[in-house]
């Protein structure tokens, strides 16, 4: 079980709940030790007196603000909590206003919010479900850790979330910021109308558990290749930016795309030819029979090649290291799927 990082009260009218927030992400960074190259040495950082060049212990420093040129105020750690007692200790809803009204960029970090005793559940259940029902975030701010934040409460299903979010000012103006800045005219027009289907064509449920942080498993594969002393694969490079000359036949060529994904072929709809359909029912018929030793039908090389295309290069790669494909690292995706399918002939026949 979790320990709460600050404890105290949420307010909303006359009403207190006493909570505590809780860590609600994980960080899975594959993180790396610094140490001297051709060593096994470990480097660290240490706190050291700028003026004597000697280490500092932590308990030894202080918080100090610069007022002139080498002359500091100290600040120390209760003299920060005392100029604000009780919004150390408060969060004070002010306003309720709707989600929906809070640009995405605002959000920060999330904390799970619990009730501090089973007495103060009705009143947190109560909160929650009044957010559900109306769908708007109590605004508050509160201090924590020396610093004051911005926050927005609002209501999952069974819990209540905090989120912190940037003050105004630290919300950068996109028009300032930006080189380029798109014309309002350009998204009209068949274009615009093509590009909607392909949103709605590629639209799903949302489901974070489908998502993975490819890259990490990237690394750590990157690190156990060269530990066991395999050759590592090199990653395609991005795609080429689209010309807007072709735009209209890249939009029609994707929504055809994904109009066949969504069929479970990977090809756009086409009228089933004669040969199609026989094809069909010698596949139906060949499930039906009895597996047969020997040559590999030419329908089980396109089922196992339609497989392998669904894999990305990573897993690719991995698979041929498995089997111990040589040269594998050089080879583009295609070369992978042609030598793993080879592969894969060769153990059938021998079988």
């Amino acid at each position: 079980m979790g320990r709460p990082i600050w404890t105290g009260v949420i307010t909303f009218g006359l009403v207190s709940l006493p909570v505590g927030l809780y860590t609600a992400t994980d960080d899975h960074t594959v993180h790396f030790h610094q140490i001297q190259r051709g060593t096994a040495d470990r480097i660290h950082n240490r706190r050291v007196n700028e003026r004597t060049g000697r280490e500092v212990q932590a308990e030894d420093i202080v918080k100090g603000f610069e007022v002139a040129e080498g002359e500091y105020v100290v600040v120390e750690p209760e003299e920060l909590d005392g100029i604000a007692p009780g919004r150390s200790q408060t969060i004070e809803i002010s306003d309720f206003v709707g989600l929906e009204e809070i640009e995405p960029v605002y959000f920060d970090r999330n904390y799970y919010v619990a009730p501090r005793g089973r007495q103060y559940t009705k009143i947190y259940e109560l909160l929650r479900a009044a957010l559900a029902e109306t769908n708007k975030v109590g605004i508050a701010s509160f201090v924590m850790r020396g610093k004051q934040y911005l926050t927005a409460l609002r209501a999952e299903s069974t819990v209540l979330v905090i989120q912190t979010l940037h003050w105004s000012d630290e919300v950068r103006d996109p028009g300032r910021e930006l080189p380029e800045m798109p014309s309002r005219r350009a998204g009209k027009g068949k274009e615009l109308g093509t590009a909607v289907q392909l949103i709605e064509a590629l639209s799903a449920p949302w489901d974070p558990s489908r998502y993975h942080d490819t890259y990490q498993e990237k690394v750590r594969d990157l690190v156990r290749a060269k530990a066991e002393g395999e050759e590592v694969a090199l990653a395609e490079g991005p795609p080429q930016a689209t010309n807007v000359v072709d735009l209209m036949a890249v939009l029609q060529g994707s929504l055809d795309q994904a109009r066949g994904a969504a069929r479970g072929d990977g090809k756009p709809r086409k009228k089933a030819s004669a040969g199609r359909k026989s094809t069909r029912r010698a596949a139906a018929a060949s499930r039906k029979a009895p597996p047969r030793t020997g040559r590999t039908s030419p329908s089980a090389r396109s089922s196992g090649r339609a497989e392998l295309r669904q894999l990305s290069k990573a897993e690719l790669y991995r698979r041929a290291g498995e089997q111990g494909v040589p040269g594998r690292a050089r080879m583009s995706r295609e070369e992978l799927i042609d030598s793993l399918a080879t592969a894969r002939r060769r153990r059938t026949s021998s079988a």
